[in-house]
């Protein structure tokens, strides 16, 4: 192979690894998201309260986000493939056992096994990405990677629900259980890199490693948008129920296609302007979409808001990604993506558990005028990290 072809190949997206970490990507995912309306189901099934349910599906997140700053590091100590790969394996072996599950704490036990395996599958699968695609394309790169993930949220969920009707449970946890299986089996055909391992140096000092520094803005502005999310995959089919809109069976996938869209687009435009094209308008749209929700008079204008969110989101997330992976050192890409999907997990998990008691209280038009709110003081933030990052550009001119 001549140094021209080698240029040509470090500048492609697709190559064979890449093909392989979206397929390995795509399937674990569509296994997940085929679990997040049946658990529900299946601990009424158990004889579970509401209560129960919240704490059954809570516990996941928890239990991913407690674990993600272990695999970042596992990511630089032990290599990519053996934590990914660990991952995928405690998730095959935990979903399995939703199967034979005899009661509801032997389930509650399992789902933070998962999460374990969730939280090491999905931080080192971000790296993994990040480490096959080239620095010139990052941001188109993650938006294609993104991809893969969000074809399982478009599908996922309404086939879990189809087959949890026409199947028992067992079978169909079987079957989310084997999808993981396909993403373990593609994972192994995937050439890794070599992690860079810094030289050991004495100190007689402790110190605390559990986020990436160079990550933890772009982070932060990403908790702000994703508790967004706690609230839409909670509330909304209860909000929509409520106020009697049909078609809540057609948000999520309204919003994948939006997403998808956006994806093809979004990623190309952070390579060429950075971040300050995607964030402030992809936030306005996930603003309006909030807005909207918290309206809701009738069937489109859930299917606008559904269109703006994913609009919004599809452009947003990718671009904090690749922002957050911007400045960090190669040693130090794992525990940048431990922290990125860390304050993932957060959003979401607090959102949900917020929310639940902001509902209660207000109701549930009060969850999105709340989440509207919460994007706009994450836009406010950014404004500000520009000011003083303009402020220090203008100082070391001076100096």
């Amino acid at each position: 192979m001549t140094d021209q072809d080698l240029r040509v190949n470090e500048a492609k997206i697709w190559t064979r690894d890449f093909i392989f970490i979206c397929l390995a990507n795509f399937f674990v995912f569509l296994g997940f998201q085929m679990t997040l309306p049946t658990i529900p189901l299946f601990v009424k099934h158990l004889g579970g309260t509401d209560q129960l349910i919240g704490f059954v599906v809570g516990i996941f997140t928890f239990s991913a986000l407690l674990l993600r700053p272990f695999a970042g590091h596992a990511l630089e100590s032990k290599g990519r493939k053996i934590v990914y790969l660990f991952g995928l394996l405690i998730f095959v072996l935990s979903v399995g056992s939703y199967s034979i599950a005899p009661s509801i704490l032997f389930l509650f036990l399992m789902r933070i096994i998962q999460g374990i395996g969730w939280g090491f599958s999905t931080t080192a699968a971000g790296t993994i990405a990040t480490d096959i695609i080239p620095a010139s394309k990052r941001g188109e790169g993650l938006g294609y990677y993104g991809l893969s993930g969000n074809l399982a949220l478009a599908f996922g969920p309404s086939l879990g629900l189809f087959l949890s009707n026409a199947i028992p449970f067992h079978i169909l946890f079987l079957i989310c259980s084997f999808l993981g299986l396909l993403a373990f089996i593609l994972a192994i055909q995937i050439r890794y890199k070599k992690v860079e391992k810094k030289e050991k140096t004495e100190s007689t000092t402790f110190k605390v490693d559990i986020y990436e520094k160079n990550a933890l803005m772009p982070s932060v502005l990403l908790f702000f948008v994703t508790v967004t999310f706690g609230g839409i995959a909670t509330f909304l089919p209860l909000y929509t129920a409520e106020k009697h809109i049909a078609g809540i069976q057609w948000y999520f996938l309204i919003y994948a296609l939006a997403l998808m869209v956006t994806r093809t687009f979004a990623g190309r435009l952070y390579d060429k302007k950075g971040h300050q094209a995607i964030f402030i308008p992809g936030a306005f749209m996930i603003i309006v979409a909030m807005i909207l929700l918290s309206w809701l008079p009738s069937t489109l204008v859930l299917f606008v808001a559904a269109f703006c969110y994913g609009l919004g989101f599809g452009s947003v997330q990718p671009a904090l990604q690749a922002w957050a992976m911007e400045k960090t050192p190669i040693n130090r890409k794992g525990m940048a993506n431990a922290t990125f999907f860390s304050f993932f997990d957060l959003g979401i998990g607090i959102g949900a558990m917020v929310f639940g008691q902001i509902g209660d209280l207000f109701g549930y038009f009060s969850i999105y005028i709340t989440s509207a709110c919460s994007v706009t003081l994450s836009i406010l933030l950014y404004i500000a990290i520009l000011l003083k990052d303009r402020r220090k550009h203008i100082v070391r001119a001076h100096l």
